[in-house]
């Protein structure tokens, strides 16, 4: 029988695409997905425990191997079942960092970080670019015993991007570390993936993290794909979801910063031509032009006048365009402008106040509601 000839790799042209199409079985557990996914920016992966998330990642790392299907980054095959070709990890040019560093004990910050430029043939990055991307300057002396958790995040993250991947997977790599640990490596993340245009794919259980930093989202759900798109527009799907366990749900915005300092400690942010939305102002706004921010749907309330003596300084006008009945609260999705905004209340409430769609209302919320992750 005649084998069908794979596509001969390119090797001197980025990867625009990962195509992925497998089936990996286990005792109690099965996966099966098929989707293509842009290799631009960074891709979040989002699921429950035991979804399928990290199983998704090993395959394409090639650390499960007995998968039927195939797996292609760019024109390059990673596996192919029916042509039985499963290309060594080493191979396949993709990078992995996993929730522990799994770094060289017995190395230094150096060592480790020699160790991955030895290993990589026509290196083109230069080591000391990147130990100044990823902070390390100060640290290369030392031994990996004697650093932070988020110190030795940082160490495994320089020493992926020095084997110079096409693909950098990222499995939880934060979930070990406290909060400011983990908004400072979220700031690294995305200057690393901005200044070395290297796709990453972010496992994470944090909806926060990954709305701060990442294009496109995958959701997963018992082994299969639920939902894959723009991050905002997923996360907003996934307020429908009648599960208070998905998610918390939530208006994730991305909005240009009209203002630092309105004189009161407030950043204002344009909606729109008519409306601003203000938040606590942060030294780290200061030189950005957009902010991605969310405010939780329980955090906004319903006015149908104009709210007048309020200490809320956030009051927007908007038209209810949708109504969705979970248990004993409502969904609403309110139209402000071109942005949709989701609020949650109760059941008494809507029928209190007489609520139905086209109806036009005021939201208000704090300036505290509007939040952000990395500042």
């Amino acid at each position: 029988m005649l084998m069908t000839k794979l596509p001969i790799s390119k090797t001197h042209q980025a990867a625009t695409q990962l195509d992925i199409d497998v089936s990996i079985s286990f005792q109690q557990f099965d996966l099966t997905i098929k989707q293509a996914i842009s290799l631009k920016g960074i891709t979040g992966i989002f699921g429950h425990s035991a979804s399928g998330k990290s199983t998704l990642l090993r395959a394409i790392a090639g650390l499960e191997k007995s998968l039927a299907g195939h797996i292609k980054l760019g024109d390059k095959y990673l596996a192919h079942s029916k042509e039985n070709l499963c290309l060594k990890p080493e191979e396949r040019n993709v990078g992995l960092v996993f929730q522990n560093s799994r770094l060289f004990n017995h190395l230094t910050v150096l060592g480790n970080l020699e160790y991955a430029t030895k290993r990589c043939q026509n290196r083109q990055l230069n080591l000391n670019e990147v130990i100044e991307l990823t902070e390390l300057s100060e640290l290369l002396a030392h031994q990996v015993s004697e650093l932070s958790g988020g110190q030795q995040q940082r160490v495994a993250l320089a020493r992926a991007i020095l084997a110079e991947p096409k693909l950098l997977l990222l499995d939880e790599p934060l979930s070990a570390l406290d909060r400011q640990s983990k908004s400072a490596l979220l700031k690294m993340m995305l200057n690393i993936q901005q200044k070395l245009k290297l796709p990453m794919l972010y496992v994470s259980h944090s909806l926060d993290e990954l709305q701060q930093v990442c294009d496109n989202l995958l959701v997963m759900s018992k082994g299969e794909v639920v939902s894959f798109g723009n991050i905002h527009k997923v996360i907003h799907k996934l307020n429908s979801i009648d599960d208070s366990e998905i998610i918390h749900q939530q208006t994730s915005l991305s909005l240009p910063i009209k203002g630092f300092n309105n004189g009161h400690d407030l950043t204002t942010l344009s909606l729109n031509a008519e409306q601003d939305i203000y938040l606590i102002c942060d030294q780290a706004f200061q030189h950005q032009t957009q902010l991605r921010c969310f405010i939780l749907a329980s955090d906004i309330s319903i006015s149908l006048t104009e709210p007048s003596d309020s200490s809320i300084v956030n009051h927007l006008l908007g038209t209810i365009r949708q109504m969705n009945h979970q248990k004993h609260n409502v969904l609403l999705t309110v139209n402000c402008g071109s942005q949709d905004f989701y609020v949650t209340i109760s059941a008494f409430s809507q029928k209190r106040l007489s609520l139905s769609p086209r109806q036009q209302v005021y939201l208000q919320f704090k300036a505290g509601a509007v939040r952000t992750f990395i500042h």
